[in-house]
């Protein structure tokens, strides 16, 4: 059993959220690759997501599914997850024990993954990557801090809701690659042999 198959086994037992425990039907840790250089992190789980066991299979998640195809890429080659893993009741916001809670599973999947790039998917987990920080104001701006890229998007669900920011989701998705190929670019230059200078 790997080590991520492994952490669902604990998250799925968790109980440090008494509500989400007693009302959630499936427990959402992840799913993808384990070696994925992307990781999407998304806020909660909502009511397919807890029905199924997967993140992102309702309505937000087949328009993920487009934004992946547009930069040739299926869900299999990146890991997709939440901040918190188990339904809020009735898909109330998160609350910020529950947030909290749930930070360990989340850091230890990041840990065992270690992605070249984190795109965080709304303002729950823009939160915690970028700590005061708003989403209009930000999104499709990467930072990079300890070789690892983070792209803060809107959330899949919000093109649902505001047809007026579907193109600006496509337009920041399309931005991924190239931010990715910068990355290994400036990692081979490093591992270039320095020449020395005779003078």
């Amino acid at each position: 059993m790997s080590a991520l198959a492994e952490l669902y086994e604990k998250i799925a037992a968790c109980q440090d959220c008494e509500e989400l425990a007693r009302t959630r039907n499936k427990v959402v840790p992840g799913e993808g690759a384990e070696n994925a250089q992307i990781v999407f992190i998304g806020e909660a789980p909502g009511f397919h997501e807890d029905q199924q066991g997967f993140p992102f299979v309702g309505q937000a998640g087949q328009f993920l599914d487009h934004l992946l195809s547009s930069i040739d890429l299926k869900r299999s080659d990146v890991y997709i997850c939440n901040v918190i893993k188990c339904r809020p009741p009735e898909n109330r916001d998160p609350l910020p024990t529950e947030i909290s809670n749930c930070q360990k599973w989340l850091d230890q999947q990041i840990e065992m993954i270690s992605p070249k790039m984190i795109v965080t998917l709304g303002r729950y987990s823009l939160a915690k990557y970028f700590p005061g920080e708003t989403i209009s104001k930000i999104h499709g701006k990467e930072r990079k801090i300890d070789n690892v890229i983070y792209y803060p998007m809107y959330h899949p669900a919000a093109a649902l809701h505001q047809q007026s920011l579907r193109q600006t989701i496509e337009a920041d998705m399309l931005k991924i690659p190239s931010l990715l190929a910068r990355t290994e670019e400036a990692k081979e230059e490093e591992s270039k042999p320095q020449q020395l200078s005779m003078f």
